[in-house]
C-alpha cells in the first residue's frame, strides 16, 4: 500500500509517515525542501525522538522522497497511490492542486472507478469543502469545464483533528540533521468515518469518528485554546517564562488555563449533547493540562502564541471558543482575559525575532486602538463584550489585575 504524504514538515514526518510508515505502507513525502527530499532518498529512514519521561527514538523506515517542483512526477505518484494525506497548511493548499488534479486525471483513465481518498490533515475548519472547491476548479482548468469529472464519486475528502504536539527545533538541531525530528508521544489520529470512499485504511492509530464536526470543535475549543491562553497570560502575568511548561507548574496560570479550557468545555457539552459529557470532556482537559507539563517537549510559548491574526479570528480558537460560550449562557471570563493577554502578545524566537505577522499586527493594527482589533479583526459586534475586553486590557496595562486574587470587572 502506498500513501503519498504533501508536506515533510513537522506533522507530516513526525504523526502521518510515521503511523503508516509502522503499520506497513510505502510513504512517498513531496515537498519543496530540495535539502529533506535529498535526505530521504538518500538515507531512507529518518528518526522521531519521543521526548517523554522516558525518552525513546522511532526510526521510520520504508519512505523516499519526490521534490513538489516537479508537477509530471507527483501527478504520476498521485495516479498510483492508495492514498493521499497533506499537511501542508492552507496557504500552501492551493499550489498542491495542480499535481493531485493532474493525478487524477491521469487516474481516470488507468484505474477508472478506483476512488481515491485524501487525508486532509491541516489545521483548519471546513477543510473538505475548501479542498474539493479548490480541486474541481483545477480539475476544470486542465479538462475544460465540459468535462465533468466525477470527484463526488471517485474522491474521499477525510477531515482529521490533530492533537499532536510538535515543538519548534533549533537551527542548530536542524542543520546538524535536517530529518531528525521531535514530538511527544500522543499518536491518535481523529478521522471522519464519513469521509472515506475507497477502503478505510487499517492502522491502528486511526481513531473513526462518525460526528466529525464535534471533534474539530473540541480540538480548536479546548487543545487549542487551552494552548493560547497559557502562553498569552504567561507572556503577560510571568515575562521571565520561556516554555509552555514553566507556565503550566504556575498555579495561578493553570488556573486560568483550566477554567477558560471549562468554560468551552461546557459550551461543547451543551452543543454536542450527544457526544461530550463532564466526565469525557474533563478527561481530554486534564489530559492535556498534563501534557502542556511536558518539560521533555521544550515547547516554547513563542510557539504556542505566535500568529495573533489566525488565532484572534472570528471562528478560531478564542473568539470561536468564546462565542459558543454565549451560544449557551456560559459568560466565558476567562477566555476573555486570554483575549486581552493576547493584544500584549510580543515574544521572540531563539534568534530574538518576533514572528512576522504579528510584528505587522502591532504596527498596523493596535496602534488604532483595542475596539479596532476586536472589531476588525476579531470581528466582534456585542459592543458589552468589546467594554469587558477592553477593561480587562486596561487593569492589564495600568498593572491594576492581579490574578494572584483574581477579580474581574462586571462580567456580561
Amino acid at each position: 500500500m502506498k500513501l503519498v504524504q504533501f508536506g515533510a514538515g513537522n506533522i507530516g514526518r513526525s504523526f502521518i509517515g510515521q503511523i503508516f510508515s509502522r503499520a506497513g505502507w510505502e510513504v512517498i513525502f513531496i515537498d519543496v525542501d530540495r535539502t529533506i527530499i535529498d535526505a530521504l532518498n538518500q538515507r531512507q529512514q529518518y528518526a522521531v525522538v519521543i521526548k517523554d519521561k522516558i525518552q525513546q527514538t522511532i526510526t521510520v523506515k520504508n519512505i523516499r522522497g519526490v521534490s513538489a517542483l516537479d508537477i509530471e512526477l507527483v501527478s504520476d505518484e498521485v495516479a498510483h497511490a492508495d492514498l493521499l494525506s497533506t499537511a501542508v497548511g492552507k496557504k500552501a493548499l492551493p499550489h498542491i492542486m495542480k499535481p493531485i488534479a493532474s493525478g487524477l486525471i491521469k487516474r481516470e483513465k488507468s484505474f477508472a472507478g478506483k476512488p481515491l481518498d485524501i487525508i486532509i490533515c491541516e489545521n483548519m475548519r471546513n477543510a473538505p469543502p475548501f479542498f474539493k472547491r479548490s480541486l474541481q476548479k483545477e480539475i476544470e482548468l486542465q479538462t475544460g469545464p465540459s468535462e465533468a469529472f466525477p470527484v463526488d464519486e471517485w474522491v474521499g475528502f477525510v477531515e482529521t483533528s490533530i492533537g499532536k504536539m510538535v515543538p519548534i527545533m533549533s537551527e542548530r538541531e536542524k542543520q546538524k540533521d535536517p530529518l531528525l525530528i521531535y514530538a511527544e508521544a500522543y499518536n491518535t489520529l481523529i478521522v471522519d468515518k464519513q469521509g472515506f470512499k475507497g477502503r478505510i485504511p487499517e492502522v491502528p492509530e486511526l481513531d473513526l469518528k462518525e460526528n466529525m464536526k464535534a471533534y474539530v470543535d473540541r480540538k480548536l475549543y479546548i487543545h487549542n485554546l487551552g494552548h493560547a491562553v497559557l502562553s498569552y497570560i504567561s507572556f503577560v502575568f510571568r515575562r521571565h517564562y520561556r516554555y509552555i511548561w514553566e507556565a503550566a507548574y504556575d498555579k495561578e496560570l493553570f488556573g486560568i488555563t483550566k477554567n477558560a479550557m471549562w468554560e468551552s468545555g461546557k459550551a461543547l457539552i451543551a452543543e454536542y449533547s450527544d457526544e461530550f459529557d463532564d466526565r469525557n470532556i474533563g478527561d481530554h482537559i486534564n489530559d492535556f493540562l498534563t501534557r502542556f507539563g511536558n518539560r521533555a517537549l521544550g515547547d516554547t510559548i513563542f510557539r504556542a502564541g505566535r500568529d495573533l491574526y489566525r488565532k484572534l479570528g472570528p471562528d478560531d480558537r478564542l473568539i470561536g471558543g468564546a462565542n459558543l460560550c454565549l451560544k449557551h449562557g456560559i459568560a466565558p471570563k476567562n477566555i476573555y482575559l486570554g483575549v486581552a493577554s493576547a493584544l500584549f502578545f510580543k515574544d521572540v524566537d531563539e534568534s530574538g525575532k518576533m514572528y512576522e505577522n504579528d510584528r505587522t499586527f502591532h504596527e498596523k493594527e493596535v496602534p488604532q486602538g483595542i475596539d479596532h482589533v476586536l472589531k476588525w479583526v476579531c470581528k466582534l459586534e456585542n459592543n458589552e463584550v468589546i467594554a469587558l475586553i477592553h477593561r480587562y486590557y486596561t487593569l492589564i496595562d495600568q498593572g491594576k489585575m492581579d490574578i494572584s486574587n483574581l477579580s474581574y470587572p462586571k462580567s456580561t
